[in-house]
């Protein structure tokens, strides 16, 4: 994922070293800066993008290439369990350039433009790459600005305030969690577009019960508990597919946990959080003593501001084939698509084989026929040892591997526990980001 937003330049700037009296109609590149295919983003859908393209045998020495400034690849989805104290975060990441099969060209700079009528993007060294297939897969940008005060007590390691969605953050929520003694908890979930939507409360369940355990909750008798909890969502519900909306709100009813629904945090002042309502009513301030904090996320600024984007920043692609709408040269998968479904690593084991599959079909110049049908999967952490298991398509419409053996999914359980906490992070870097891993399909054995 890009850890830091990109500007955007005009599309086809020449850099004034390569200005010349005569009138450039196009880009001159040297061949070693050509491919086949260059993926855009070093994340979780462009290392199975690409690594699933190099499997198939259908590429060259250098034919693809890999485009991100990161340093560090991280499992994101695992800083929930590092929140909980599940796992240490120094084992969720890897340095990218070591996860990049040899044959893949890997530039680590960050994309500056794009101009998709010359099929060129422009790095920040403002060096030029021309492709014959554009894969845009950058992530999307959390942005801890976007809510005055959070990046300043994020930082302060005595400031009661705590997020799971950033490296340096992530583990200063279970250090939170153990010295919360007593006092208002308050866990948000904002408005907009979010990074695994099950997250915001994942964190909530884990710290319930730990505080439960620790004698400090009394899920009977909330009021008279030393700590109480609100949860304060832009939703209107728990979540967003009613079947598991309808079990999440039972277990909040039982637990005790006050919900403030429709309300977005905006700012942070001292111990006092302010709520926007998204009724338009008066804004709410609530005092709290433990809080951790969802940010606003969004498109990065050099998708948004380039040909690609739709109306709300993201790569305007076909929902089904994953191919941009206007270029049938250039494809998107991932958070950073425009696709509307759930952002979620489960969502990119469904994704990517559909994308390689209709762009090795492009390459030969047959028509896309592999379909995307929506899946995505939010394995929901309810207390220390089970998971509610989410998994559904378009629409909300069920979409459950156990639910053929008979298995209710909405029921926390701890096989579900055990897939999110050892499985999946096993998983993750031995096959998913390798291309051989297909989430509920199974095994990729070969790709043609």
């Amino acid at each position: 994922m890009f850890s830091r937003v990109l500007r955007a330049k005009p599309v086809g700037k020449i850099h004034p070293s390569r200005r010349t009296v005569t009138t450039i109609t196009s880009p001159i590149t040297h061949p070693s800066r050509s491919h086949r295919v260059v993926v855009v983003g070093g994340g979780t859908a462009g290392l199975a993008i690409s690594h699933q393209l190099v499997r198939s045998g259908q590429f060259s020495q250098h034919d693809i290439a890999v485009v991100d400034p990161a340093t560090w690849h991280h499992y994101q989805a695992g800083w929930t369990l590092v929140g909980g104290g599940l796992k240490k975060k120094q084992d969720l990441r890897k340095p990218l350039a070591n996860l990049i099969d040899p044959k893949i060209k890997l530039y680590q700079d960050r994309v500056d433009s794009f101009a998709p009528d010359q099929n060129t993007i422009t790095l920040g060294n403002n060096d030029l790459i021309t492709y014959e297939h554009l894969v845009v897969a950058p992530g999307i940008k959390v942005n801890f600005d976007s809510i005055a005060g959070l990046p300043e007590l994020l930082a302060d390691p005595e400031a009661p305030v705590s997020s799971i969605y950033g490296y340096e953050s992530c583990d200063k929520v279970f250090r939170l969690i153990n010295q919360h003694r007593s006092g208002v908890a308050l866990f948000t979930h904002p408005a907009g577009v979010v990074k695994c939507a099950g997250a915001p409360q994942k964190i909530m369940w884990l710290a319930l019960d730990r505080w439960k355990q620790s004698g400090l909750y009394n899920a009977t008798n909330p009021n008279q508990s030393p700590i109480q909890i609100n949860f304060a969502t832009a939703l209107p519900s728990m979540f967003g597919v009613p079947k598991y909306a309808a079990k999440l709100e039972e277990l909040r009813q039982t637990r005790g946990v006050n919900a403030l629904f429709q309300h977005d945090l905006i700012a942070i002042n001292g111990n006092t959080a302010t709520l926007a309502r998204l009724d338009g009513k008066d804004k709410v301030h609530v005092d709290f003593d433990f809080l951790h904090v969802v940010p606003k996320m969004g498109p990065h600024a050099f998708i948004k501001h380039s040909p690609l984007a739709n109306e709300a920043g993201f790569v305007d692609v076909d929902e089904s084939t994953l191919r941009h709408k206007q270029y049938s040269n250039v494809w998107s998968a991932g958070d950073g698509s425009s696709l509307p479904t759930s952002k979620t690593t489960a969502a990119i084991t469904s994704q990517a084989p559909v994308l390689v599959a209709n762009l090795l079909a492009a390459i030969k110049g047959k028509q896309p026929t592999s379909v995307y049908d929506g899946y995505t999967s939010c394995p929901l952490v309810t207390e220390y040892g089970k998971v509610l298991l989410a998994e559904f398509k378009y629409d909300g419409v069920l979409k459950e591997t156990f639910g053929r053996f008979g298995v209710d999914q909405a029921v926390p359980r701890r096989l579900f526990y055990h897939l999110k906490k050892d499985f999946f992070p096993w998983v993750y870097y031995k096959a998913l980001v390798k291309g051989t891993w297909a989430g509920p399909s199974g095994w990729i054995r070969s790709i043609k």
